[in-house]
């Protein structure tokens, strides 16, 4: 399941940054006095009280600001709301209530997300400060005043948070659905490919890149189960994005792969596996999400008995950390095995989500260890005691040993192999936490 997302709204200096940087704990958002610093959405992991979920810095709203920056900027605000769990909607307490700040507070009440009213920039400690009940005014239940440079506060507002992000129980509604993440470079078919499945135009295909902006969910039921299909904005390299609205495509198309169960890599079967293509495939695989590899435009490549056998072993030695990941070749445009699509993201998902008893696992390693010895450097050899999984999405092991050191990197690889072939974990990433025995 997703981690719910906490939107930070406001003004543009407001103090946005300063608070998005105290909570998450690290200094990533620019923190500078001048309107408009912070023009990208940024987001981080944040954690409270156990309860984890993913924050996001926007840049300022200006309503009624005719400025191309500004305005892209209350888009990409737009699209923070619309994906967002909770809404923190930052004020200045010294500058009182705005026109801009009722404006904003409307477009939150129609929003129908809860929303966590903030007076920021509230120095003093004591007494709440009288300009605190001007903003009752705005309709939107309780101001907390705080104060983002002395972390005045900021533990009730977190508290807020807390209060309003989903219960498990909600969480829970949707785990029949599996949300899948096209992703990709841009015109390599993601959009043709939405459409073949739902069987209408949901979303805009052109030849030119770029011509998705936002990352668009589209439900889907079939025999085969209850899916939502996310087509996102083609990625492009860093060095090519110039356009602001385009980096805010980028972004939105991270959080798809955040959001996703599973993640399907779209190649273009006419340019093959680029670099791009690579750093695409590293950040699903970096989120440990389920991965299949999708080749359209099949149906223009001229074919002899060994081509499909010679294309798949190009893609995995270019994208050797994918070697687990299945491939199917298709045409988004014919719909040639589009049908295969459903069993295989269903096997994926299972497999990303697939737990092991100790006992089970235990006797693997046991057995591998019995084929090939753990290593040994200077006469001290690395004892295993024993594995444990820790978690899913993906399957997450920790193993213990005696010294960690000796642990080298060609045996955990062995030893992950070794599970792949007990348990299979076909399309999704494994991850091995290596532990000493006294260590928490």
């Amino acid at each position: 399941m997703s981690k719910p997302i906490v939107a930070i709204i406001g003004r543009p200096n407001v103090g946005k940054s300063t608070f998005f940087n105290y909570v998450v704990g690290k200094r990533i958002s620019i923190v500078e006095d001048t309107p408009g610093v912070t023009r990208d959405r940024i987001y981080a992991e944040a954690n409270w009280r156990g309860k984890k979920f993913t924050l996001i810095d926007t840049g300022g709203i200006e309503p009624k600001s005719e400025d191309i920056i500004l305005s892209q900027m209350r888009r990409q605000a737009d699209i923070a709301v619309e994906l967002a769990d909770v809404i923190l909607f930052l004020t200045d307490i010294k500058q009182g209530v705005t026109s801009a700040d009722q404006d904003i507070a409307l477009m939150l009440k129609k929003s129908k997300k809860p929303v966590i009213l903030v007076c920021n920039k509230s120095d003093s400690f004591g007494e709440k400060p009288n300009e605190l009940y001007e903003f009752y005014n705005l309709g939107l239940g309780e101001p907390y005043d705080v104060s983002s440079v002395n972390a005045k506060g900021i533990g009730d507002v977190l508290d807020a948070i807390y209060d309003k992000l989903p219960t498990e129980a909600q969480e829970d509604d949707d785990k029949d659905i599996i949300k899948v993440a096209i992703i990709g470079k841009p015109n390599v078919g993601k959009s043709s490919l939405v459409n073949k499945i739902l069987g209408e135009n949901r979303v805009i295909v052109s030849d030119i890149a770029g011509t998705t902006r936002d990352a668009i969910d589209s439900e889907f039921e079939n025999e085969f189960g209850k899916y939502i299909f996310i087509d996102t904005a083609g990625i492009r390299k860093k060095s090519k994005v110039n356009d602001n609205l385009e980096k805010y495509s980028v972004m939105r198309s991270l959080l798809a792969v955040e959001r996703a169960d599973v993640c399907i890599l779209m190649l273009d079967a006419k340019e093959g596996v680029t670099a791009q293509d690579a750093t695409i495939a590293g950040e699903a695989h970096e989120a440990g999400k389920g991965i299949i590899i999708v080749v359209n435009k099949w149906d223009e490549i001229e074919k002899d008995t060994n081509t499909i056998e010679k294309y798949k072993k190009e893609i995995y030695n270019k994208l050797s950390y994918l070697s687990y990941a299945p491939i199917l070749f298709i045409s988004a445009r014919t719909g040639q095995r589009v049908e295969r699509l459903y069993e295989m993201i269903n096997i994926v998902a299972s497999q990303n989500a697939l737990r092991v008893s100790t006992s089970v696992l235990n006797n693997v390693l046991n057995e591998a260890i019995t084929i090939v010895q753990p290593p040994t450097d200077k006469g001290k050899r690395l004892k295993i005691f024993y594995m444990t999984q820790a978690s899913t999405k993906p399957p997450t092991f920790v193993i213990f040993v005696n010294d960690k050191n000796l642990f080298h990197f060609s045996y955990e690889r062995y030893l992950i192999n070794q599970i792949r072939k007990e348990f299979g974990l076909t399309g999704t990433p494994i991850r091995m936490i290596v532990r000493e025995k006294l260590e928490k």
